[in-house]
């Protein structure tokens, strides 16, 4: 215990000699793990308490047109650390223990979010689940953390013992280590050291914390479906065993946010808070009124919660339906803080949008993108590509094209794919495109993905 304490203590205190000139905001970036559109309070759930989200969405803007990037994990997550489509970074599916079950590595040219900040002398964590490659060359610290506290792989086969295929991928740093809690309360505590470590320090600071929470298995604390049960005994084991999931991890992140109060932090603290895809339906997820959930290129399955919460800067309870996706994080994030990105990201900073400024659309088109294996894939890839109020997606490999107009159909039921053949081959073309692109860059590494290498 002592020397875990030791190691704690080195990777939060590293702190660099030079001051930054300005004072460029602290960054907290909060992901959840398959948090559904309509999960929270804010967003439509009635059966669900989530007061610190809540107060957060009150607090600043709230996005109701926010897409992840990719309907699973690890490719939204390199979308936000690189402002990339995910397959221009070489993670078009998802990164897992073994080679023939895994579907990305992460170029090593990719130019992550902390080493970009390191022109503004930012300090950064990673705190939670990081499922952006196992190998040591693509660790956090590796790509740019000054410290990480948290989980390697793609999800916890136990939310107590941590293990996934029997392999213990948590880490202090590079070292591995057993420690003992739920790991919702394990990162909310690592969360909240990384921010007490920061009060009174001149260096901004970026907190890149990504809860497992809500993601299988649905694994509550006791004490948690307790109080859920007894405050509506007749909902379903199913969804209490979600819901009470949501509402501690919902705690936790209060918990942070406090922290940040509490630290004199808050005023110069941007706070960010968003998902990495759809929730799971069959472990119960809500998606509100969207069609589908995770693993889906319908609007259940990539639109997501977001919002930002900036004091002084953004106008608190404010609504927009202004749309952006998880990789805008990274460019706005870099704006924000006065640094140039990279010229070749296909991010676009929705800055001006939430400091209440006028703004044009980001992009013409959106492309949406996953290649997975197993039985129902095969190693295939389904993708969706947006155009104005145009959907036209495949969400089976072996399936038939269609074509939606949100604006008019936004829960995808009439397929217009035979009616509206201008758009389609508009949209055709639009995906041809980009799926050659993504077929540019690799995404297999030399060697088996391990743990241990």
């Amino acid at each position: 215990m002592q020397r875990l304490t030791f190691l704690l203590a080195a990777l939060l205190l590293i702190v660099r000699s030079a001051p930054a000139e300005d004072h460029p905001p602290n960054v907290i970036l909060c992901v959840a793990d398959d948090l559904g559109y309509g999960d929270l309070r804010c967003c439509g759930a009635t059966d669900m308490q989530t007061p610190n989200i809540d107060r957060l969405m009150s607090e600043g803007m709230q996005f109701t047109e926010f897409y992840a990037n990719c309907p699973v994990c690890s490719p939204t997550r390199a979308s936000l650390m690189t402002g990339r489509y995910p397959g221009m970074v070489g993670v078009p599916g998802v990164i897992r223990t073994h080679a023939n079950n895994n579907w990305g590595h992460l170029t090593a040219d990719s130019v992550l979010l902390p080493q970009l900040l390191k022109q503004k002398d930012y300090h950064s964590f990673c705190v939670g689940k990081w499922h952006l490659g196992l190998e040591p060359s693509n660790t956090p610290q590796k790509r740019g953390f000054d410290g990480f506290m948290g989980f390697l792989g793609d999800m916890m086969d136990d939310y107590y013992t941590h293990l996934r295929h029997g392999n213990n991928y948590m880490r202090c740093g590079p070292v591995t280590f057993d420690p003992e809690g739920h790991a919702t309360d394990l990162f909310t505590k690592w969360a909240v050291t990384a921010v007490e470590s920061r009060k009174g320090k001149k260096e901004p600071f970026f907190l890149y914390l990504a809860y497992n929470a809500p993601h299988t298995p649905i694994q509550p604390p006791e004490d948690w479906l307790a109080k859920v049960k007894a405050r509506d005994p007749g909902m379903t084991d199913r969804r209490a065993k979600l819901v009470a999931l949501i509402e501690h991890m919902d705690d936790g992140f209060g918990q942070v946010l406090t922290a940040v109060d509490e630290s004199g932090l808050r005023d110069n603290t941007i706070v960010i808070f968003t998902s990495d895809n759809g929730g799971q339906l069959d472990v119960g997820a809500n998606n509100g009124p969207l069609r589908d959930g995770k693993q889906s290129v319908y609007e259940g399955g990539i639109k997501v919660p977001c919002c930002v919460r900036w004091p002084g800067h953004v106008e608190a309870g404010g609504k927009t339906q202004f749309r952006a996706m998880s990789m805008d994080i990274y460019a706005t994030i870099a704006a924000a803080s006065g640094v140039a990105p990279p010229e070749v990201i296909e991010g676009r900073s929705f800055l001006p949008t939430i400091l209440g400024k006028e703004q044009d659309e980001l992009r013409e088109h959106w492309f949406f993108h996953r290649r997975e294996g197993g039985t129902r894939y095969g190693g295939k890839t389904i993708e969706a590509v947006r155009w104005g109020d145009w959907k036209l997606l495949q969400n089976d490999p072996f399936g038939p094209q269609e074509l939606y107009n949100l604006k008019d159909d936004p829960l995808e039921a009439n397929n217009l794919i035979e009616k509206r053949k201008d758009i389609f081959q508009k949209l055709a073309a639009l995906q041809r495109e980009e799926l050659q692109r993504y077929g540019s860059v690799p995404w297999q590494s030399n060697k088996a993905a391990t743990a241990e290498e």
